[in-house]
């Protein structure tokens, strides 16, 4: 293959696959789900460029002792261990899979400098940095509702309007991701739970005076 097409496949492999984590990445945040499109975009984008550099690698160079390859399988091994520890869980969130997408790409990046494939890695890294910028507001404007969080109201008595409550919340940017209800009859006292997506933008003062027109509210608690 010459060296033009070549790169042109290149090209193609790694536009395939932004195309498919971008894809992914929308299905994902229109479910409300932690990983978002930028995160599987820089997965698919790292993990074909290594596809290109372990092919590159085995056929594209006769000076090779050895199988080069298993280098490329360890460090491939060894990146995925430093980026789960990138990974952590706060409360009801995960954080850190951004980053750890980051340091899988970046070891893609410098897997493929060093076999000299610069013109993919170039290709890689613009995209990434897109992604990583760009996206992020796409995201923001699309899918406000990042955190997960629990909303704990508690009533007095048994008269609540749920669909009222319902319908607080979910102009008040919040998704609605599960709900428990408990009654205590000894205190006269209904308890409602709900987990939700919430939006960065939400005025809890703001939320928490609107439900008090659903009944009798004693208390409201939004937390992680």
């Amino acid at each position: 293959m010459s060296t033009g097409n070549f790169y042109l496949d290149c090209v193609v492999r790694i536009g395939a696959s932004f195309l498919c984590g971008l894809l992914f990445g929308l299905e994902r945040k229109q479910r409300q789900h932690t990983v978002g499109m930028r995160t599987l975009i820089l997965i698919s984008m790292s993990c074909a460029l290594m596809g290109i550099l372990s092919e590159y690698a085995a056929t594209g160079s006769a000076s090779h002792s050895g199988d080069p390859t298993r280098v490329i399988a360890g460090v491939v091994t060894g990146i995925g261990f430093l980026g789960g520890g990138a990974i952590m869980r706060q409360g009801l969130n995960i954080r850190g899979l951004t980053s750890a997408a980051v340091i899988w790409t970046s070891a893609a990046l410098g897997l493929a400098c060093g076999a000299g494939l610069f013109i993919p890695a170039g290709i890689v890294l613009a995209a990434g940095l897109v992604s990583l910028v760009a996206l992020e507001k796409v995201e923001w404007y699309f899918f406000p509702a990042e955190k997960t969080k629990t909303i704990r109201l508690e009533y007095s008595g048994s008269s609540v309007n749920i669909e009222l409550i319902k319908n607080v919340l979910v102009s008040s940017g919040f998704v609605l991701r599960d709900v428990n209800l408990s009654r205590s009859l000894e205190k006269d006292r209904t308890v409602l739970e709900y987990f939700v997506k919430a939006p960065a933008y939400a005025d809890s003062l703001e939320v928490c005076r609107r439900l008090e027109d659903t009944g009798a509210l004693l208390n409201f608690t939004l937390s992680d």
